[in-house]
């Protein structure tokens, strides 16, 4: 039994701008276009391998090592499109393997919370992509690819590029227009960073796809969203991107999130996605800009609870004294940073911000936060040497 194999990691993005609502659900196409940063992918990523051979029975799905369903219609849509991209490529040269008939096993692990409002969905379908294009060998480039992935989840597209990138919604009934592109690579702009609090790692009532349909098919605030608001700020926030402006990218970051999330309560009947200590943190972020008189940290959140605070390094030392000094109990600081590190945030607020800070510090806080993710922009998918399927098998390791 011959098997071939690819590997491949893929990212998680987290959207400054969001994409909430579908123009067509079958193709997912949206209703307006999105921003995203990719992360680095030390932190959050998913590996995925993938193989086939003539003798395999079915398509099958391993996912953080239970077995899963492939005959869902998204990834089914994804794969009959590879599949019919490899057939091109198997009938204008008849020596190679007909895979495009043959089944696949795939193999899949994230290192973060699957549904968990991590985008777990979009590294997902953005590595299954990535990797059976390298399976197939097909000579598309990632935007191309990225309208396959948006067909398994919409944000996945963003997920095939590193660093800032735009899904255009385009306009096209068929969805050949809508893909992502890259608005600056991560080398451009490297010290945007981030750190991600995870608020609630347990599945989510509401899930993003149900949630879509019910705002826009509910919200008035919705329709003012995607006709007015989000098509000027995409080319705001694209232009401060492209000029490095933190302050006013961070401004526009954190007034799209609250718009997303008002669209969402304003849903009939209302969704909530945020909770206590998500607004808490809201808080905190305004009263540390405020306290420093200039935008050193932004907020987001998407379909979840969890907060993506964005800041820049050298504002790292200002806010970790506030972040660690509320948060030293919640897991994550450590192997990033040694104990005199810590140390250091810690005598910072002690020393030259305790006494100055007129605001209300909740010594709570870190009870609503199971643990801090620390990471920073990073590349899209990469290659790797790692496979988790046995060649001689075609079955997971």
């Amino acid at each position: 039994m011959t098997v071939y194999t690819a590997s491949t990691t893929a990212p998680v993005n987290i959207a400054t701008l969001k994409y909430w609502g579908k123009r067509d659900a079958n193709l997912n196409l949206p209703t307006n276009s999105s921003i995203s940063v990719t992360l680095a992918q030390d932190d959050l990523r998913t590996l995925t391998s993938a193989a086939t051979s003539e003798s395999f029975e079915k398509d099958t799905l391993w996912l953080n090592g239970k077995e899963e369903s492939l005959t869902n219609k998204r990834t089914q849509d994804c794969l009959q499109d590879l599949r019919g991209l490899r057939n091109q490529l198997e009938s204008q040269d008849a020596s190679l393997p007909k895979m495009s008939q043959w089944r696949l096993h795939i193999v899949s692990e994230n290192n973060f919370p699957t549904a968990a409002g991590l985008a777990s969905s979009a590294a997902g379908f953005a590595a299954l992509v990535v990797a059976v294009a390298k399976l197939y060998k097909l000579p598309q480039d990632m935007s191309e690819l990225s309208r396959i992935a948006r067909k398994g989840s919409g944000s996945a597209c963003r997920s095939l590029f590193g660093g800032y990138v735009a899904w255009e919604m385009g306009e096209a009934e068929d969805g050949l227009d809508s893909m992502a592109v890259q608005v600056l690579p991560q080398e451009a702009w490297p010290e945007m960073k981030a750190a991600i609090l995870v608020v609630s790692d347990v599945k989510k009532d509401t899930p993003s796809t149900q949630g879509m349909q019910l705002t826009v098919a509910t919200s008035d605030l919705f329709k003012e969203r995607i006709t007015s608001i989000v098509p000027k700020r995409f080319v705001e926030m694209k232009e401060a991107i492209e000029n490095r402006d933190f302050p006013r990218f961070a401004e526009m970051t954190m007034k799209d999130s609250n718009s997303f999330h008002a669209t969402c309560l304003d849903s009939y009947p209302p969704i909530f996605y945020i909770n206590d200590t998500s607004k808490k943190v809201i808080r905190l972020v305004h009263s540390i800009n405020a306290f420093f008189n200039e935008t050193i940290v932004a907020y987001t959140f998407d379909a979840g609870p969890n907060a993506v605070l964005y800041y820049l390094e050298k504002n790292e030392e200002k806010l970790f004294a506030f972040l660690y000094k509320l948060l030293h109990q919640v897991k994550g600081w450590e192997p990033k940073y040694n104990k005199e590190q810590l140390n250091g945030f810690i005598n910072t607020f002690e020393n030259q911000y305790k006494d100055k800070i007129e605001f209300f510090i909740d010594p709570e806080l870190y009870q609503g936060i199971t643990r801090i993710i620390l990471t920073r922009v990073g590349p899209g998918p990469q290659n790797s040497e790692e496979c988790l399927i046995d060649q001689s098998t075609g079955l997971p390791k």
